[in-house]
C-alpha cells in the first residue's frame, strides 16, 4: 500500500512538471512572435473633385461701339456688381473646368455723332462661361490659376430707350481668366478671380423710324471676390 502511494505520488509530481515546463515554453513563444502593426490613428481622406464659389462681381466694360451707317457713332455702357456663383471640377490636382454663373444689365448710351440720343436703352445679360483651368498646387495654401475659355451670352429684359426699338442679339464670345484660391483649411477659402470676356454682340435699332444696325463691343472686366468651399 505504501508503495502504491509513493507511485502516484511521483506521478503526480511529474505531471505537474510537465504542466509548468510547458508554460514556460508557450510563454516564451509568445514574447518572441513579431507583433501586429496598429491601424493609423487617422487617415486623410482625398478631397472631393466638387468645389463652388460665392462671388461679388463687379463688371467693367469696355466703352465702345458703332451704328454701321452713322460715321463718328460710338457707344457707352454702365459697370454694375452683381453676385455670381461657379461651380468647378477638379480632373487631376492640376487641371479643372469651371462653370461660371451670373446675371447683370446694361444701359447703353450714345456717344460721338450720336451722343444726342442719350440713354438708347438697358438690357439684362446672362453670360455663362467655361473655363478650363491649369491650379499651381506647390505654394502650400495658396493656390493660384490661370484659365481660358468660352462664352454664351444671352441677352433678355430688353428696353428701349429713347429709340423707338432695340434689340440686342445672343453671341458667342472668348474669355481668358486668372485668380487665386487661399485655403484657410481642408474645405473652405477665400478666393479672387479677373476674367476678361471678348464679347462683341451685334444689334438692330430703330429712331425716328429709321431702322439701323451696329456692333456694341463690350468686351467687360469681371472682378471678383469672394469664397470657396472644396467638398
Amino acid at each position: 500500500m505504501a508503495k502504491n502511494q509513493m507511485r502516484a505520488a511521483r506521478g503526480v509530481t511529474a505531471a505537474v512538471v510537465l504542466i509548468v515546463m510547458g508554460q514556460q515554453a508557450v510563454a516564451a513563444d509568445l514574447s518572441q512572435a513579431p507583433s501586429v502593426p496598429q491601424p493609423a490613428a487617422s487617415v486623410t481622406e482625398a478631397p472631393s473633385p466638387w468645389q463652388i464659389r460665392l462671388r461679388a462681381l463687379g463688371v467693367v466694360t469696355e466703352d465702345s461701339g458703332y451704328v454701321k451707317a452713322v460715321p463718328g457713332s460710338d457707344l457707352s455702357y454702365s459697370n454694375t456688381v452683381t453676385p455670381e456663383l461657379d461651380i468647378s471640377y477638379f480632373f487631376t490636382d492640376n487641371i479643372a473646368a469651371e462653370l461660371i454663373l451670373g446675371t447683370t444689365y446694361a444701359n447703353i448710351g450714345g456717344q460721338g455723332a450720336i451722343g444726342a440720343l442719350g440713354n438708347v436703352g438697358k438690357v439684362w445679360l446672362l453670360p455663362p462661361t467655361l473655363t478650363l483651368q491649369y491650379h499651381f498646387t506647390n505654394f502650400g495654401a495658396l493656390n493660384p490659376y490661370v484659365g481660358a475659355g468660352v462664352n454664351y451670352t444671352i441677352f433678355y429684359n430688353q428696353h428701349a430707350g429713347s429709340a423707338d426699338a432695340l434689340k440686342v442679339n445672343n453671341t458667342f464670345g472668348t474669355a481668358l481668366q486668372v485668380g487665386f484660391d487661399y485655403m484657410v483649411d481642408q474645405h473652405w477659402g477665400v478666393n479672387v478671380d479677373v476674367k476678361k470676356l471678348f464679347l462683341k454682340p451685334d444689334f438692330d435699332v430703330t429712331v425716328d423710324g429709321a431702322k439701323q444696325t451696329g456692333k456694341a463691343e463690350l468686351d467687360p472686366w469681371l472682378i471678383g471676390a469672394g469664397v470657396t468651399y472644396r467638398f
